[in-house]
């Protein structure tokens, strides 16, 4: 069953004739009297009597109210779509990770709330596996996470690579290994670790780097938000593990200190570790072809590639 069928059929109800059917759908009178025969033979029953008054037969009767609600929704439905392809689409949802949303987004959203002022934009704070579930389940249109290939090569899924940043050192001013410029593992691994909860990447991120040292990681506490960790820490001999974009609020804070990491097996602690997370942006094939979300993903391009440092 066709569109085209149904649009004949309600036109010869409205009009009671074939040839002015025809002339309301824009086609040939051959071409309504098809469709209304390709319609009749799925449905195994004549919908109209055919004469200088085309009336609709019992089946016909029982029809027209739902062939009047199927056009109406694929109307309405069409209409939707239109708009989308207009950039009138009611909001724009995205996740992002805590340290994006605090210091990197902004900008962005200050300059896509003045180019779409009808477009609602919601903001998420999120760790990156829970970002990347929502952005699956379509409940946002973008996220901002930190890579981990296993989650984020998906045939649909566009991939864009924002920045690297290194992993510091967050502890007390007081702490006893504040006194070092960089930190070994071997004297990282014998304070407790304060790391974010389980779902984020930098807790896997932080286990991997302990095992991979062949060191036990003393976690004695998570937590899922940057004031917190901060509160923490200050308090006595809790360390952290934390990406530089993590770390911007706590660079002017007297009470805290953020020291580079040494490089693994080495003596000379003049030497930081490469250690660093990849954050990147994540979105869907379809969802680029719709103007406010694919002005978002361009807003954040050309806002990092100046901002972040």
């Amino acid at each position: 069953m066709r569109l085209e069928q149904l649009q004949a059929f309600l036109s010869v109800a409205q009009t009671g004739s074939f040839q002015q059917a025809a002339k309301k759908c824009g086609v040939t009178q051959s071409t309504v009297s098809r469709q209304i025969q390709g319609l009749e033979a799925e449905l195994g029953l004549p919908v109209l009597h055919r004469g200088a008054q085309s009336k609709l037969t019992l089946a016909g009767d029982q029809l027209l109210p739902h062939v009047r609600k199927i056009l109406t929704e694929w109307q309405e439905a069409t209409r939707e779509i239109d708009d989308l392809l207009a950039g009138k689409q009611p909001e724009l949802c995205v996740a992002a990770i805590h340290s994006v949303c605090a210091h990197y987004l902004p900008p962005v959203l200050q300059k896509f709330c003045h180019l779409y002022p009808d477009v609602q934009l919601r903001v998420t704070s999120l760790g990156s596996d829970r970002s990347l579930k929502v952005l699956q389940d379509g409940l946002v249109d973008l996220a901002i996470v930190m890579n981990n290939p296993l989650l984020t090569s998906r045939p649909e899924n566009v991939v864009d690579w924002l920045y690297n940043e290194p992993i510091q050192v967050l502890m007390s001013a007081k702490h006893p290994l504040a006194k070092h410029p960089v930190i070994s593992w071997a004297d990282l691994a014998q304070f407790p670790q304060v790391m974010f909860k389980d779902g984020y990447g930098m807790q896997r991120l932080v286990q991997e780097q302990f095992k991979c040292q062949g060191l036990e990681l003393k976690a004695v506490l998570e937590l899922n938000t940057l004031d917190a960790f901060r509160g923490v820490i200050r308090q006595g001999e809790m360390i952290s593990l934390l990406p530089r974009g993590a770390l911007v609020d706590s660079q002017n804070d007297s009470s805290l200190a953020i020291r580079d990491l040494a490089a693994p097996d080495t003596k000379d602690l003049s030497v930081p570790i490469n250690l660093t997370r990849e954050v990147v942006m994540i979105t869907t094939q379809d969802r680029l072809l719709i103007p406010p979300i694919a002005n978002f993903r361009r807003l954040v391009h050309d806002s990092f590639i100046s901002e972040v440092p």
